[in-house]
């Protein structure tokens, strides 16, 4: 494990096969590669691979699990209590206030939408960047608070981008919009994690705590697809990745993501994919 620290941010770097936390933590920003870590966050539960980050509030309790047969690295950054905040003030506030106040007397603490991102062009390029130089050891005091100030900044601006979407579903207030859109991605984000295994449209709903109906309908104006249409694309996403890389059976692969015969597994395959199982990794396996 590797950790370096600037005042109470720090970043976290290891590699392993085993891990288990539980407790409370600061804003952070967590990546994995090489496998995936859990989280259990309230009536969240979330997956994070090499696909993909984490973001979670400052206080929030959660847990982490990894359990892999193959070393997974983490890459997690921990930014220092209200830290976020200033750089939110320094990007927002008019250039005389910040020399009259250079600190503020009051903050209001910022919470960003606790989900998985898809990695982007915004904020993962500069992960990726601070984890090949953190891998190099030559790292100081300044240049850590820069990259810190960096990531936030960027972190900002995809927590501005979010709210673009929050302000596209059907609800008189915006504070009622926000709850909403936070239910309904963590009943998405729920459903990813446990894609290969049977999940109910139901017990989705639950993790979202609203009525079926009402999770129904707002998952489908958030993503265009309905939860039974997500969980298949991301059945059908780890089989293409199966299938590529891997020497498995097509039927050992259609039951491990979660289908309940071969026979379905292959009809939605073609259905979707445009060609059967076999067809595939035949074809894709030729490049």
């Amino acid at each position: 494990m590797a950790e370096e620290a600037w005042s109470s941010s720090f970043i976290l770097h290891a590699r392993g096969r085993s891990y288990y936390w539980q407790g409370r933590g600061f804003l952070s920003i967590k990546t994995f590669s090489s496998g995936q870590a859990y989280y259990n966050v309230g009536k969240g539960y979330y997956a994070v691979d090499d696909t993909s980050y984490l973001v979670l509030n400052h206080d929030q309790p959660y847990t982490i699990t990894i359990e892999s047969e193959s070393p997974v690295e983490s890459f997690c950054i921990f930014f220092e209590p209200g830290l976020a905040e200033e750089v939110y003030r320094s990007l927002t506030t008019a250039p005389q206030v910040l020399i009259d106040e250079p600190a503020a007397s009051t903050i209001t603490p910022l919470s960003f939408f606790e989900r998985t991102y898809q990695h982007d062009h915004l904020l993962s390029p500069a992960l990726h960047h601070l984890r090949a130089i953190h891998r190099l050891g030559d790292r100081d005091y300044t240049w850590l608070y820069e990259q810190f100030n960096d990531l936030l900044q960027r972190l900002l601006q995809v927590h501005f981008n979010v709210y673009r979407e929050v302000e596209t579903l059907p609800a008189v207030r915006a504070a009622t919009r926000e709850e909403i859109y936070r239910r309904i991605y963590r009943a998405r984000d729920y459903a990813s994690a446990l894609f290969d295994v049977p999940i109910t449209l139901e017990e989705m709903a639950r993790v979202a705590n609203l009525s079926p109906n009402h999770f129904l309908r707002m998952f489908k104006q958030v993503f265009q697809q309905t939860p039974h249409q997500f969980v298949i694309s991301k059945r059908l996403e780890q089989a293409q990745h199966l299938l590529l890389h891997t020497e498995r059976s097509v039927t050992d692969i259609g039951f491990s993501v979660g289908f309940t015969s071969l026979g379905s597994f292959s009809w939605l395959f073609r259905q979707r994919i445009g060609i059967s199982p076999e067809g595939y990794r035949r074809q894709k396996g030729d490049f």
